[in-house]
């Protein structure tokens, strides 16, 4: 994890939603402001990494889902996702024919990258407070949700931005892809190599080069 972020999520964003929850809940919970920490300090807020699909096929979608959502935060604009992705404007071009991205769908309803971050962390808190239904008042857990756009905002205007090459990404993508399928399987690597569709000495290389 990033320093930067790592003292924001310590320093602010905990103390944010400290308040929140006593502010709601009556009380702080330890527990849900870590599951929320740990949840922000993933580099893509708003993908999930799916180890039931293929290896090849969820980097693929993850590689698609990363364009596309470069192309809404630069507002289309194809020089300005190339530079922030490292390649040069025919790349760009070639990769979102490669990956068929409706260029004319993602420009048609394009915002300023805090509200899809905002959408991200409102995504994030709701499946965090969904799992302490069993031990929140139901009234109390009503009255959090329907604070849950200003808690959101609040953690967005303190997250700090981070942007990173298509190459960056799908390196970071991949740690945490093996991260969890090895974890799944209990590090074992033939169990492993075979569940994601890759080879077992391509697992190991790529775990070398990752540092996993």
């Amino acid at each position: 994890m990033p320093k930067e972020l790592e003292q924001v999520l310590k320093k602010k964003v905990k103390f944010i939603v400290d308040e929140h929850m006593h502010k709601f809940l009556g009380v702080t919970v330890d527990e849900l402001n870590k599951e929320i920490s740990d949840k922000l300090s993933s580099k893509f807020l708003d993908f999930k990494v799916d180890t039931s699909i293929k290896f090849k096929i969820a980097k693929r979608m993850f590689k698609k889902w990363f364009l596309s959502k470069l192309i809404k935060d630069c507002y289309g604009n194809i020089s300005e996702v190339a530079r922030v992705t490292g390649l040069d404007r025919r790349s760009v071009h070639r990769a979102i024919h490669d990956l068929d991205i409706k260029i004319k769908n993602v420009r048609r309803n394009l915002y300023s990258p805090k509200y899809y971050r905002k959408e991200a962390v409102d995504n994030i808190l709701k499946r965090t407070l969904e799992g302490y239904k069993s031990v929140i008042h139901p009234v109390k857990l009503k009255k959090a949700y329907s604070d849950m756009g200003f808690l959101s905002q609040d953690i967005v205007n303190e997250l700090p931005i981070n942007r990173m090459t298509l190459k960056e990404a799908e390196m970071e993508f991949e740690r945490e892809y093996l991260r969890k399928a090895l974890s799944e399987s209990n590090n074992n690597l033939s169990e492993t190599a075979k569940k994601i569709g890759i080879r077992y000495e391509t697992l190991v290389r790529k775990m070398k080069k990752l540092n996993v």
